[in-house]
């Protein structure tokens, strides 16, 4: 695999480094996205080797995203603000709401350079899309920016997206906050979803392992358990069913992703609601 596009040209910045593994493009790997180096598959191959449900597991992250937007959008949801989004491949957030409305808006946001660079290469020609590089642990600085300022309308319901972010943010008052701060933004009527991490259901290899590849990656991160999950709604009236498994939230058919063994994605998720008033950014 190439790090070079079709056209034989670059897609990674100058300033990143090459010898430093990726989140979002270990994610993207395992989707089977080519936006992704060498040392980021040697590290994703790793973890397979002693999670072999690594790629289903994504996969049926993704599906879940897809499923959580359509939801969304069926309460009357229009605007998105997606922190964390990483690398887009098919079925992102904004192919999958503005297929439904066309007058959908969504922001993106990601601390990687690549998966911004490439999410406004995507968004070129759309002006109701935007990407923004934004660090997940200032949410008062991602809410201040003037792309989403402009593109979001803050006096109506917003749905803000935490997938498989806050595993990344290790202090738990850290994560909490995050949480309440952009919820402290909203409207009643608004939504945050989160899928995150556990290590509920793995093997003690397994969690062993995974330690081990998330220290060699550089990339820290705090697998919490499920009541551990369920407290960074605090506050949030949970959509049913609550905090499940991936595949377990609304699922579609019996073909689902993981359907029959949920408890091998080893990540939660779920909806919340805001029901009080809040104040806006």
């Amino acid at each position: 695999m190439s790090d070079q596009n079709a056209n034989g040209k670059t897609w990674i910045p100058p300033e990143i480094p090459l010898d430093r593994p990726s989140p979002a493009r270990m994610h993207d790997y395992l989707l089977g996205g080519y936006h992704n180096l060498e040392i980021d598959r040697q590290m994703v191959d790793q973890l397979l080797a002693f999670y072999p449900e690594g790629r289903l597991s994504a996969h049926a992250s993704r599906a879940f995203l897809r499923r959580v937007v359509r939801f969304l959008v069926a309460q009357g949801i229009d605007q998105f603000l997606d922190i964390g989004s990483g690398i887009p491949t098919a079925g992102n957030v904004h192919e999958t709401a503005q297929a439904l409305n066309p007058a959908a808006h969504v922001v993106y946001v990601d601390i990687d350079p690549v998966a911004v660079a490439h999410s406004r290469a995507i968004l070129a020609e759309n002006r109701q899309a935007i990407a923004i590089q934004g660090d997940a642990r200032q949410p008062g600085a991602i809410l201040a920016h003037p792309g989403v300022q402009d593109l979001l309308d803050w006096d109506r319901p917003v749905a803000v997206l935490l997938l498989n972010l806050l595993h990344y943010v290790v202090d738990d008052q850290q994560a909490q906050q995050v949480v309440r701060t952009l919820s402290d933004a909203l409207v009643p009527g608004s939504y945050i979803a989160i899928s995150h991490g556990t290590r509920d259901g793995a093997t003690p290899e397994q969690t062993a392992r995974a330690e081990q590849i998330a220290a060699a990656s550089r990339a820290p991160n705090r697998y919490r358990s499920h009541d551990e999950i369920l407290a960074l709604f605090a506050g949030l009236d949970l959509v049913e069913p609550g905090l499940v498994y991936l595949p377990l939230w609304h699922p579609e058919g019996p073909d689902d992703v993981l359907l029959n063994e949920p408890v091998q994605a080893l990540i939660f998720g779920g909806v919340g609601r805001k029901g009080r008033v809040g104040r806006k950014p």
